[in-house]
């Protein structure tokens, strides 16, 4: 059997359909371009991580409906029972994501980042009304990062590194960095420290839900949020920009 159809003509690559992992890396990139997380950006890293971060903006909408929510369920919390308000906590913090998402329509501002975190918001606290414990307000958070941390993990053992499937298609090689052993080592060890991150949540948070401490478990998802997540980001980036250096007009690298 030959790769020629029956009139005897080569198939044409435009149409042959993408496999798994292309149309996958070109998803990741085509969200890490989205979000500013361009290996070819000029600027310094601090800024594109900072820009994709969200700015002030996405950090606010990203960490103050958890601050609201821990602060006003601490705040009534009961002395007799060790239960704070769980209507007022959860509205509250609601509504604290509907006013951001709100606020990015009113001034016509992309609003994913927004609607997105008021969507999680919304979900939690569906999970901790319906069972009317506070403590599920997390379970959501729980899942997503069994997903992310084993989507990262099983991508780095099967030498399909999720990492390197996004930055290979943002340096428009697709999935030849697999046959570079040293960027194929580098985006092993990445996916395997996002797998880690997950994998600390979880291994953190998860007893203080099972002691149903609201209290520090809403306090260490906030530390172990933005503040790990940051530093991991710009790390990935810094990385990359190492296995992939930037080349002068003359096609000469240029020295980080």
């Amino acid at each position: 059997m030959t790769d020629q159809d029956s009139s005897g003509a080569e198939p044409d690559p435009a149409l042959t359909p993408p496999s798994a992992s292309e149309a996958l890396g070109a998803a990741l990139a085509g969200a890490a371009r989205r979000s500013g997380l361009d290996p070819n950006s000029e600027r310094s890293t601090g800024h594109v991580v900072w820009h994709a971060m969200g700015g002030w903006r996405g950090m606010a909408e990203a960490v103050v409906p958890g601050i609201v929510f821990i602060a006003v369920y601490t705040l009534t919390m009961d002395a007799s029972t060790g239960e704070g308000n769980l209507g007022w906590s959860l509205g509250l913090s609601v509504g604290i994501a509907a006013v951001f998402t709100l606020a990015r329509l009113i001034a016509r501002q992309p609003v994913t980042s927004a609607v997105s975190g008021l969507l999680a918001v919304a979900v939690a606290a569906a999970f901790a009304l319906l069972t009317g414990e506070a403590s599920n307000n997390f379970i959501p958070g729980f899942i997503t990062n069994v997903l992310y941390g084993a989507a990262f993990l099983i991508s780095a053992l099967s030498g399909w590194s999720l990492i390197g499937l996004a930055v290979g298609f943002l340096m428009g090689e697709g999935t030849a960095w697999r046959r570079d052993r040293r960027k194929r080592r580098a985006f092993f060890w990445l996916a395997i420290a996002w797998a880690a991150l997950f994998a600390a949540r979880l291994l953190v948070q998860f007893p203080l839900y099972l002691a149903d401490n609201v209290t520090a478990l809403g306090t260490l998802k906030l530390v172990m949020g933005i503040p790990l997540f940051a530093p991991l980001l710009a790390v990935t980036y810094l990385v990359v920009r190492a296995v992939y250096p930037r080349a002068d007009k003359t096609g000469a690298d240029i020295p980080e």
